[in-house]
């Protein structure tokens, strides 16, 4: 009986890992998101005044996806939804995911999140945001089994280039999950953002050298374009 039990204790901690890495949502305080609520009522209320169509790529993350004024046009001819929030980061946004998709069938789900690991005492440390990214994974498939899901790799800026080992960490694990899980995408962009020297290229970012200016988003359009499309076509869509 014992052995009976063991296994099964094995299999349901083996299943806790493999899905959500066993985030407890408990821990993180309701003032460290709930800052976050009224950008998502308002993410809400356009849902209500506008109808968007079932094959639309859905936009979700931070604000350079907020900051992105030109996605419609950049994206064309592919219809989007923009659902991104300054300062989002995955310990927050996954209190909202349910409520950011609850109102879409979109063809595609595109992520950029970049503020878990940011030169903070609050920052996750890699292996902890790949735990959240996991549940934000689960999350979604609940809502949507099987579109496309694709995470856009965190950009390296001369203002979190202290902690870009711990930030370049997270894109690695990131890349892996992807490789290994159907239906997930790696979109690389890291690279295109750095100079001759191997450090950011200051001339793609406004002047608090974190937020792209609008060369450095024609240089993530084009990168995170190409592989839409490729996804697309992989996917038949």
């Amino acid at each position: 009986m014992k052995i009976a039990q063991y296994i099964i204790f094995v299999f349901f901690t083996s299943i806790c890992f493999s899905l959500t890495s066993c985030v407890s949502l408990k821990q993180y305080p309701l003032e460290s998101y709930s800052w976050a609520a009224p950008e998502v009522r308002q993410f809400e209320a356009l849902d209500k005044s506008i109808e968007y169509p079932n094959d639309a790529i859905l936009f979700i993350g931070s604000s350079s996806i907020r900051l992105w004024n030109t996605i419609e046009e950049d994206m064309k001819p592919f219809p989007v939804i923009k659902r991104g929030y300054g300062g989002a980061h995955f310990r927050d946004m996954v209190f909202y995911t349910d409520r950011i998709l609850a109102n879409h069938s979109p063809e595609m789900i595109v992520c950029f999140v970049a503020n878990d690991i940011k030169g903070v005492p609050e920052d996750e440390s890699p292996k902890k945001v790949l735990r959240l990214i996991k549940y934000f994974i689960k999350q979604v498939r609940e809502q949507h089994p099987s579109i496309p899901l694709a995470f856009i790799e965190i950009t390296p800026t001369s203002s979190r280039w202290k902690q870009w080992n711990d930030i370049e960490e997270v894109n690695r694990l990131v890349k892996e999950l992807c490789a290994r899980k159907e239906g997930l995408y790696f979109v690389s962009t890291a690279n295109a953002f750095l100079d001759e020297e191997g450090k950011p290229n200051d001339s793609l970012f406004i002047s608090d050298r974190l937020h792209l200016n609008p060369e450095g988003y024609a240089v993530w359009n084009q990168l995170i374009k190409s592989e839409i499309i490729r996804i697309k076509k992989v996917n038949s869509l």
